[in-house]
């Protein structure tokens, strides 16, 4: 849930009300679909939930909640630069903005016809009120159109997670049985209804039990909902007609810039480069979204190079790293102010069309890189299917120390192996670093322990464990690209391990991997430089795998 605090206080806004509004629709559906067992157990479901929803902070709640989610949306569409977006998104706000249109008739016949007639708005009432009408077909598509933009809401917010990646399936049926089950419910109990509603004076009795509301009343709720309806109509129509006349003020103080074998747009002040390209439509690749984090966003100011200030530092050492041409730049950097042409260094077929595994996705994660010491002597002489064999029961005996603990195997490099940890967190993920090490090293011993029973020598190792930002993406040519992970933080756990035979010890932990797991700084920490790796890494060594730290469990 840490994501949940990242971003303004409008997002974290947006996604709490969100998901309470989406547990109430949950609660409302499942309520509706008990009428597929008994009445009473609708009743019952009905009144449980109303000890919540029908107490004054309960409704406070539930409508300001409702209120602020709906008042968001309307501000993120009055902030927009463009309506251009994507079609997951489109269809997001087109679901967003017809649910109160569809729902305020629902509040009206509900929970107004309770306040103001004194209508006894059970479940049942509704369901005899509306099957056989029009309004049962549109409840029905505002039953289906809420629990969607619910559902692309959690998708849009959750696709990044790893648990989700992997549950999509499951998940995607459970979301398809909940509506499922409300309208098998609303069908069955309205049917009941209508059958014992033939017997004239069971039909008054129910009529009298609900206090069904006369002509007069309902002419009232007409008024009420027509009123409610073309009020937030005119809202909409006020945040739309607010939303051009920002734009139309954006353009009198806009810069126009022009692509070479590109397009010449013109964007609103303010903006980064690349903002400009992604609100106009203009093919600019950018594998880190824009964060800075690479360099594929790049341009060369062909003009209007004078106009912008030099490079920050870290734009500056980023362009180095790469040896780019003078006059580069990144776009994700710049902020025109004059109007400008530009050549962008990637445009098309640079991996842009390709999944966002492609894209590759920055994380901190654990990493483990395990060798196995003195392989090429041991193995002088023997047969290749020999050595074959002793990889094979080495790697069966210690890789599922590394999957129990929640790890992967990324590649398998000759009589060693990189392994990553891609957990929920990254206190979890150091967590399970470190477990895998001392299983790896537990495996070890029990390894061992049958060479020498068969009179052979046994097999030594070395382990680095580090925790940093690596890249993680689909890296080859497109459809025969595996996943794998890129980044220093690679490249120090492999010299921690390289480390470790010098040192005369089976593992090296990096203090990164202790301070994600909770642990307490050690004393015994040694500073290492270590080739190819900016700065000093401390790490603990520990002269058996089997005996590494292990975090506090919560």
């Amino acid at each position: 849930m840490t994501d949940l605090w990242r971003g303004n206080w409008a997002t974290r806004a947006r996604i709490v009300s969100g998901l309470a509004l989406m547990l109430y629709a949950l609660l409302h559906f499942l309520n509706i679909g008990l009428g597929l067992f008994s009445p009473e157990w609708l009743d019952e479901g009905q009144d449980l939930r109303q000890i919540v929803t029908r107490n004054p902070v309960g409704e406070v709640v539930l409508y300001t909640t409702l209120i602020l989610h709906a008042g968001l949306a309307l501000w993120r569409l009055i902030e927009r630069r463009s309506l251009r977006m994507p079609r997951a998104e489109a269809v997001q706000y087109a679901f967003g903005f017809a649910i109160p249109l569809l729902l305020l008739t629902h509040i009206t016949y509900t929970r107004i016809a309770h306040e103001v007639f004194d209508v006894q708005d059970e479940m049942g009432y509704l369901m005899y009120l509306i099957w056989g009408t029009a309004s049962a077909w549109t409840q029905t598509i505002l039953l289906l159109i809420v629990w969607t933009h619910g559902c692309i809401g959690l998708h849009l917010w959750l696709r990044g997670r790893a648990w989700w990646r992997h549950n999509t399936h499951l998940l995607t049926g459970l979301a398809v049985l909940v509506p499922a089950f409300a309208l098998a419910g609303f069908v069955t109990e309205s049917r009941r209804l209508q059958l014992v509603a033939q017997d004239e004076d069971t039909r008054l009795d129910m009529l009298d039990a609900y206090n069904f509301p006369g002509p007069k009343e309902f002419d009232g709720l007409i008024r009420i909902d027509a009123t409610l309806y073309w009020g937030f109509v005119a809202v909409l129509a006020s945040a739309l007609a607010i939303h051009f006349v920002l734009r139309l003020n954006a353009r009198r103080t806009s810069v126009r810039i022009s692509y070479t074998n590109g397009p010449t747009i013109t964007a609103a002040r303010g903006q980064t480069l690349l903002e400009m390209s992604r609100s106009a439509g203009v093919d600019h690749t950018s594998l880190c979204g824009g964060k800075g984090r690479c360099t594929t966003c790049r341009v060369m100011i062909e003009a209007g190079a004078d106009d912008l200030p030099p490079p920050s530092e870290a734009e500056a050492r980023s362009l180095k790293a790469v040896g780019a041409a003078p006059g580069a730049r990144l776009a994700c950097q710049i902020r025109p102010e004059q109007p400008m042409t530009v050549h962008r260094v990637f445009v098309g077929g640079t991996q842009t069309w390709r999944g966002s595994a492609s894209q590759g996705q920055e994380r901190p994660l654990a990493i483990l890189f395990l060798d196995m010491r003195g392989f090429t002597a041991r193995t002088a002489g023997q047969l290749p299917y020999d050595v074959v064999f002793l990889l094979n029961r080495f790697f069966d005996a210690v890789v599922p120390a590394v999957t129990a603990s929640g790890g992967k195997i990324d590649k398998y490099l000759g009589d060693g192996f990189l392994a990553l940890f891609e957990t929920a967190d990254t206190a979890s993920s150091a967590q399970a670093g470190l477990d895998a090490a001392a299983g790896i090293g537990r495996a070890l011993d029990a390894f061992n322990a049958g060479l020498q029973a068969e009179g052979a020598p046994p097999v030594g190792i070395g382990i680095g464990l580090h925790l940093g930002n690596v890249v993680l993406g689909e890296i080859g040519a497109a459809g025969h690209a595996p996943r794998t992970l890129i980044g220093d933080a690679v490249n120090a756990a492999s010299r921690l391990e390289a480390q470790t035979k010098p040192m005369k010890v089976e593992l090296l932990i990096s203090a990164a991997v202790l301070e994600a797991a909770g642990l307490k700084r050690p004393d015994d920490l040694v500073p290492l430089e270590l080739r190819g790796v900016d700065g000093v890494i401390d790490a603990l060594p520990v002269p058996k795998a089997a005996d590494a730290p292990q975090a506090p469990r919560a």
